[in-house]
């Protein structure tokens, strides 16, 4: 592993408040220096990084890898050289894969295959429920050995109040965290959401209620119950309410947006759009700003990609029949330093809610700073570069996102994992 120092970058870490302009050193896969060089510091592997911004990581809360068992939409090589080239370091990866991720044995071969590849760090989430059939509750305990950091059911609505009851009883006694896509069963069967655009189109409409009764229920357990929950991909101004007005009662509740809902609304369909499909669906602008406003004040925790890379064949369909998902991974950065901007919440927040901010639901194994011992899974990215989201570009094997054809500021140049440089642009 080689000694490396980058030279004259602009150092930004919201988990310490550090922001100076600064070396970095590097050696034996941890930061041994920061500012202060040693002299006898002999390294092996110089950038030159002026004008450039060092941060932690990227730490992304969803992004399907699509293996196993939707090898045609995405291999596992192909998303995670599109997490580093993204300066996404570590990512959460949701369960639901074919086999489901509901057995012990799956989970740790999938971490083995992710660290083979020696790119981004791989925190899997398990099934609540075996086969994601909602029904009965996986072995949570031998799944959290295997390497999972929660449980979800990823999109799919647990069938049962009951179950889900019991599972976050279950969680609670034994300390661990739910992530719960809120999202009514019988309410969340649409297309797009509801409103003007949708029946103007003629498609099924998703109302807020599929959100907030979700919500409603989620709350009322945790408060019986004592569990811990992450809500995953908030997208409505009533759901933010909620979740501001629970976690002002103390309940241990956190949450994240993606990047879609965050900058598009329904809108952005157009003239059925295909690649606007997403799950959530885009809502009114009013749901946008108030997603904006919570993100900025701490409301929601965390930014993520919500990368979902669908084939061609299953996209270029009518609206209403193509498979709801975008590619995501490598537009993060970007995306969060546009918000920040227009937003003025400014860089410093932005860079917190796709690093440390999202760590703090990983548990101790994974981290997300710039100090000295830690493990080096930095970020280093020109904020000012310009460039297209040109599709055939990505390195994802999914080509379809909203944000084709979007300029976007911001460029990573380099991602490091363990002191390995993975991506250099």
């Amino acid at each position: 592993m080689k000694n490396i120092v980058i030279a004259n970058a602009r150092v930004l870490d919201p988990a310490t408040g550090f922001d100076e302009t600064a070396d970095v050193a590097i050696s034996n896969g941890k930061i041994l220096a920061i500012k202060d060089i040693p002299a006898d510091f002999n390294p092996e592997v110089g950038v030159e990084a002026s004008g450039m911004v060092v941060v932690p990581g990227l730490v992304d809360l969803a992004a399907r890898l699509r293996e196993p068992g939707y090898e045609h939409e995405g291999m596992l090589a192909s998303e995670m050289a599109a997490a580093v080239a993204g300066g996404v370091t570590s990512l959460v990866c949701p369960p639901d894969t074919d086999p489901v991720l509901d057995e012990s044995g799956l989970v740790e071969m999938l971490k083995h295959r992710a660290q083979k590849l020696q790119c981004a760090r791989l925190f899997p989430l398990g099934a609540i429920t075996r086969g994601l059939s909602g029904e009965v509750l996986t072995e949570m305990n031998e799944l959290t050995e295997a390497g999972c950091v929660g449980f979800g059911q990823a999109d799919v609505p647990l069938n049962s109040t009951v179950v889900l009851q019991r599972a976050l009883q279950y969680a609670s006694t034994f300390g661990y965290t739910l992530w719960l896509r809120p999202q009514d069963r019988d309410l969340g069967k649409g297309v797009a959401a509801s409103g003007p655009l949708a029946t103007r189109l003629g498609l099924a409409g998703v109302p807020v209620a599929a959100e907030t009764i979700a919500i409603f229920t989620i709350i009322e357990l945790m408060r019986s119950t004592g569990a811990r929950v992450h809500l995953c991909r908030l997208s409505s101004a009533a759901g933010v309410a909620l979740v501001r007005a629970a976690k002002a009662e103390g309940l241990p509740l956190t949450c994240d947006v993606s990047i879609n809902s965050l900058h598009l609304c329904d809108t952005d369909i157009g003239y059925f759009d295909s690649r606007a499909r997403v799950n959530p669906p885009l809502r009114q602008q009013r749901d946008r700003d108030a997603l904006s406003a919570a993100l900025a004040d701490g409301t929601i925790d965390a930014l993520v990609s919500d990368h979902t890379p669908v084939e061609t064949d299953a996209k270029t369909l009518p609206f209403a029949e193509a498979e709801a998902g975008a590619t995501g991974l490598e537009l993060l950065l970007p995306l969060a330093l546009q918000w920040g901007e227009q937003s003025g919440a400014g860089m410093k927040r932005a860079i917190e809610v796709v690093t440390s901010a999202p760590v703090r639901m990983l548990g101790a194994d994974a981290k997300a700073s710039i100090e000295v011992g830690a493990v080096a899974d930095l970020c280093v990215f020109n904020p000012v570069d310009e460039w297209q989201v040109t599709p055939d570009k990505l390195k994802s094997q999914g080509k379809h996102t909203p944000f084709a054809g979007y300029a976007m500021r911001g460029r990573v140049r380099m991602t490091l994992v363990g002191g390995r440089i993975v991506h250099h642009a």
